[in-house]
């Protein structure tokens, strides 16, 4: 008798859960249909790339990234605008139904390019003291979920955000990431963008 009301109760705590699960996987469209589409698509699959693709990211890194915009700790004009009204439950919505979705590689331009990020992904550069890229994000790029995926990450996003926190224009997440963009040329952040948009 005991064990079958707590059977009970757990198939009843699972379906709550299941329908509390649908009502935030359709709040989450609802907001990128009225916000994040135009830029980064129904599926965060990003309609330029200037854009950074959300499919397959972490959801706790997207959603601590949405509340860094909404505090103004990470600026970006259109994005700061952007989160304004969200709320917290918004944020962990909107960064679980992006995770949720498939991503692939890119296409890489420029192989012989990629070939030189995929020597600094991997093996870093002693001569100018930068660490391995995959000692962090994974030989994969997959990352974690205090770090992000950089796997199938749009180049050009790739190498703009590697700018950004050299110049510490980006002023979160800066203390590690500045260290190593700071010893990156222009030429190494384009060559490990190209490789890393590339991986799967």
């Amino acid at each position: 008798m005991k064990s079958t009301f707590s059977a009970a109760v757990v198939v009843a705590l699972l379906a709550v859960s299941a329908v509390a699960a649908a009502a935030d996987v359709e709040r989450a469209k609802q907001i990128v249909a009225g916000k994040c589409f135009m830029c980064h698509g129904m599926d965060g699959e990003s309609a330029s790339r200037s854009y950074p693709r959300l499919a397959g990211q972490h959801s706790e890194y997207v959603a601590k990234q949405l509340a860094d915009f909404k505090s103004g700790r990470r600026k970006g004009d259109t994005m700061n605008d952007m989160v304004t009204d969200l709320t917290p439950e918004d944020m962990k919505a909107l960064a679980a139904y992006f995770e949720a979705k498939k991503i692939g590689p890119q296409k890489v331009d420029d192989p012989d390019l990629a070939a030189v990020g995929r020597y600094i992904f991997l093996k870093g550069n002693q001569y100018s003291q930068i660490p391995a890229c995959a000692s962090c994000h994974g030989e994969k790029g997959l990352g974690t979920p205090q770090l992000p995926r950089l796997a199938g990450q749009q180049a050009s996003y790739t190498a703009s955000q590697l700018k950004l926190f050299n110049n510490r224009d980006r002023n979160n997440d800066n203390a590690v990431m500045h260290s190593i963009a700071s010893k990156l040329t222009e030429l190494e952040m384009k060559a490990v963008a190209e490789y890393i948009s590339g991986l799967d």
